[in-house]
């Protein structure tokens, strides 16, 4: 089963960083292979975001996301409900010091069959490369 997660500490109170993590715009900026999201009126769980990737050659794929929990200031989950894949994935906040946020990710994904025969590799290889991505967030967020 294709899985990744990270901590990371911010250097910026949680509001924000939980703010930045949950609207879906921002994935644009810190996310590279997010070719398209859009932001829903409102961000509460129950709620479907619109998002396409980049897949192989550059085609877009579908893979909108159903917010499945919404905490303010706390945690933030969430599954694919379209695309070949359909990982879950959550982000878990905590004050880590004055001003500062402790931020734990993970992501995983049930493959079988055939699924997981063919595309176990490139799930897991987009995983890392989300966890990876965490780096950008934090410096966008530690530069504002």
């Amino acid at each position: 089963m294709p899985a990744a997660q990270r901590t990371i500490i911010i250097d910026r109170p949680i509001e924000a960083v939980f703010s930045f993590f949950s609207t879906p715009s921002n994935d644009l900026r810190w996310r590279p292979h997010v070719k398209e999201i859009h932001d829903p009126p409102e961000v509460c769980t129950g709620v479907r975001i619109r998002q396409v990737i980049a897949g192989p050659g550059g085609r877009g794929i579908d893979a909108d996301i159903e917010v499945t929990d919404y905490v303010p200031s706390s945690h933030y989950a969430f599954t694919v409900v379209a695309g070949p894949a359909r990982p879950r994935g959550e982000y878990s906040f905590v004050t880590a010091g004055p001003g500062c946020t402790s931020v734990t990710f993970s992501l995983s994904a049930d493959l079988a069959g055939l699924k997981k025969l063919l595309m176990s590799g490139s799930v897991q290889k987009s995983m890392d490369g989300e966890k990876a991505s965490l780096d950008t967030a934090k410096r966008l967020l530690e530069s504002e």
